[in-house]
This record gives structure tokens, sequence and C-alpha cells, in this order.
């Protein structure tokens, strides 16, 4: 091992000139190149670095792409955490979060309000919580829906908080969501659940799927745009 080199799996900081903020950095034993990854959520900058890479190396590297990182960052939707008064979209429809320490369940959805009981110190994970159920409901209903209509079955659902894509199938025709499809506008969570269960049948992005993901939604390419311009900005709720 060389002095200097970034040789074990691990996690730690960088601080680079030009850069504002420290970045992630990650020692990856599977990378085979520098790379810089942007968590939209979060606003972090990660650094993946190959193993036995020198140090210097790895910050001439983020060095030369600061330019891409001061605009990539400058572009990110400001962040919308969970709080008293805040606005939440809901299937797109803006929603008010009212906390009411008395109110006797966790969170409620009611004209237009989240109101959210407890300690205010517990209101974003109890809304966190109430928006995966709710999201779950929605995408569970809709894709068994929609998979009856080509002949084909569903072998399960799961909700989570992805970053790098808004759904997924496998090939034992799991489906895969993120929670915050709930955020966007009902069309367009529609057209995600249609591109899934399009792929029960069409394993592959040839144009039998994209024909199938047309006759189950209606307007694919409006669901499409929204997500490129809009997709970014949901994951800067909570």
């Amino acid at each position: 091992m060389r002095r200097g080199n970034m040789a074990t799996p691990a996690k730690r900081t960088l601080v680079v000139n030009g850069v504002d903020g420290p970045l992630a950095l990650t020692v990856s034993p599977r990378a085979r190149r520098l790379s810089l990854r942007l968590d939209a959520g979060s606003g972090e900058v990660r650094v993946v670095v190959p193993r036995a890479v020198p140090e210097a190396e790895v910050t001439r590297f983020v060095a030369r792409h600061a330019e891409w990182l001061r605009r990539r960052l400058a572009a990110l939707p400001p962040a919308r955490p969970f709080h008293d008064g805040a606005v939440l979209p809901y299937l797109g429809e803006d929603h008010r979060i009212r906390h009411d320490p008395a109110h006797r369940r966790p969170v409620e959805r009611r004209d237009g309000v989240f109101l959210v009981g407890g300690q205010p110190a517990h209101l974003p994970r109890r809304l966190t919580d109430f928006l995966r159920r709710e999201a779950r409901r929605e995408l569970t209903g809709r894709a068994h829906r929609l998979a009856a209509a080509i002949d084909r079955r569903v072998a399960g659902i799961t909700v989570r908080d992805t970053r790098s894509r808004w759904g997924s199938c496998s090939a034992a025709g799991r489906l895969n969501f993120s929670w915050r499809l709930l955020l966007a506008p009902e069309p367009v969570l529609d057209y995600v659940v249609a591109h899934e269960v399009a792929h029960l049948a069409e394993m592959n992005h040839g144009a039998r799927f994209w024909a199938l993901v047309n006759r189950l939604h209606t307007d694919v390419p409006a669901a499409r745009a929204w997500l490129k311009v809009h997709g970014a900005g949901l994951h800067r709720h909570g």
C-alpha cells in the first residue's frame, strides 16, 4: 500500500478549493473510475473512489469538475422540510401542514390540510410514515388494476424512498416504487405505475413495451416531461 493512497472501503469527507462545503467520499473496491454523484434530496455531493487511488488525484479530479458541481447545486430546488405551516403536495394538490398537539390521530388529511398530532419533534417522522402508507395504498390498487387489464399478476409491491429511479420491476414480477410519487400529479403517478406494469409483459424498452405503456396511460409524453422538469423537487420535501 502506497502512502497517501485511499486503499480500504471507507466513508469520509474531502475539502477542495473552489467547492463550497465538504464532499462525502466513498472508497469502493467495485469502482473502476472516479465519479461524482449528487443526491437531489439532501444536496450531498459524493465522490466515489476506486481502491488505491492517491488522495491528490481525487482532489485534482474534483477541482476539474468544480464548475459543474456549482451549476448542479445551484439548480437544485430549495429544501422543503416538514414543519407546521409548510405546504406539501398530495397527488399534485397543495396541502398545508398543521401541528395540533391535542389531535388524537398521528396524522389526518382533511380539507387540504395535514393535521399532525403529538410532539413537534415527531412531526416529520409521523408525516413521512403516513405518506409511505398512503403511497403504498394508492400504488398497490392502481398496479393490480392495470396488471389485470393486460392479464398479468403482480407478485408483490415494495415502497421505499428511492433516489435513482421512480419505479422498477423484477424478473419475478415484484414492483418497487418511490413513495414520493404520491407528491406528484395523479397522471404522473399513473404513468410510472403503467411503465412498471408494462414490464410484467415486456422486460425491455422496445417498441412493444412502449406500445403497451401507451395503451395503459393516455399521455405518456406529458408525464415524462413533468418528471424531467419537476422530479428533483419531489426529493426536496421532508
